[in-house]
């Protein structure tokens, strides 16, 4: 018998959060960052509603940029203690259908629904809705749900409709599913890797697929062995309840390359307080902090330091990154991306929490 996996992603979530609070906010383009101060703030959008992103404002835009593009929207910043108690309503949600669970974002998660549900189309759309139907009598926010054998699967399909989507991968149609869409779509393709793939006459993911495993590993090494076989619908992998939590990352790609430090600073500043808060949230501190910088040419570092001993303080988190970020900043190139990266995590009892979370934005 098939596995049978849905994997819920919570729609705009920042931005839905923040309209649910401010109910006047309903229906407006709410953008979710820097203050733009008249159009020459510095700073990035972490995100924005659906009706913001009808002006052409996107995730890592400028907030400059963004005010230009619609100086009407409603301009907020960033609340991560609301969100995080938001995302915790949610997924206690989640939970109580799955057989099994697994949170993978502050936003979203898989859950193994194979023991609860039979395979008819009608009962898996009657299941999914009484999952939306309570997240939205209950927390007033909406959400978009992939379903699939396999997890690979059920999160491309929930992105596949949205918002306040339901998409439903026939098993056996997997493959079939995947096939038109754009290489970039799959997950682990980046711009570098579809730009490679594009050489090779490989744009959709159904040609990716008819490449032989042998090219791909010739190609890419053992990477190229995981794009065939996801390009062919496969995933194996389980939805797991509990493991241990590594590292708490970030990451963030400028709407377009840039040597403006101010607004890079700005960029890991808010990232490092999104990432604090997830460290909060699940009672850690960290002892070593990194960032990770990728320039123009997509030449990347990384640097890292490690602490004498482990702290949640904002500050010295912020200021840590600032002064491992800065050295790259005299290279002449300019930067595409940014991250922020805690590790080494301790909890009170120096203990490993059993949980997990990992970013693919």
């Amino acid at each position: 018998m098939p596995r049978m996996i849905m994997h819920i992603d919570l729609d705009a979530f920042y931005a839905a959060v923040e309209q649910r609070e401010h109910p006047e906010w309903k229906g407006l383009p709410v953008v979710v960052g820097a203050d733009p101060k008249g159009g020459k703030g510095r700073g990035v959008v972490m995100t924005c509603s659906y009706e913001a992103r009808k002006f052409g404002i996107r995730s890592a835009m400028p907030i400059s940029r963004a005010y230009k593009l619609c100086p009407t929207a409603v301009f907020t910043p960033p609340n991560f203690p609301l969100y995080l108690a938001a995302s915790e309503a949610v997924m206690g949600i989640l939970r109580s259908y799955g057989s099994k669970f697994e949170q993978v974002s502050i936003d979203e998660a898989f859950i193994d629904v194979t023991a609860k549900i039979g395979c008819s189309k009608s009962e898996i759309e009657k299941f999914a809705a009484a999952i939306k139907n309570e997240i939205r009598e209950k927390e007033r926010l909406g959400c978009s749900i992939g379903v699939a054998s396999n997890k690979l699967v059920a999160k491309m399909a929930s992105d596949y409709k949205k918002p306040d989507g339901l998409t439903i991968v026939d098993f056996g149609k997997e493959k079939e599913f995947l096939s038109l869409l754009p290489v970039r779509k799959l997950i682990g393709v980046g711009e570098k890797t579809e730009a490679v793939l594009k050489e090779i006459g490989v744009d959709t993911i159904g040609e990716l697929a008819a490449v032989p495993e042998e090219s791909m590993q010739k190609q890419f090494g053992k990477y190229g062995i995981y794009l065939h076989e996801a390009a062919n619908g496969m995933d194996n992998s389980e939805v797991e309840e509990n493991y241990e939590m590594k590292s708490i990352s970030r990451n963030l790609t400028f709407e377009e390359d840039t040597k403006d430090e101010l607004l890079i600073f700005a960029a890991v500043d808010e990232m490092t307080e999104d990432a604090r808060s997830s460290l909060m949230q699940n009672s850690f501190c960290c002892r070593t902090i990194g960032v990770r910088i990728r320039f123009e040419d997509f030449e990347t570092h990384t640097k890292e330091k490690t602490l004498g001993e482990a702290t949640t303080d904002l500050g010295i988190m912020k200021k840590l990154a600032r002064q491992l970020l800065q050295p790259f900043l005299s290279d002449a190139r300019k930067v595409r991306q940014v991250g922020i990266r805690l590790t080494h995590l301790e909890t009170k009892d120096n203990k490993q929490r059993l949980v997990n979370e990992y970013i693919s934005k």
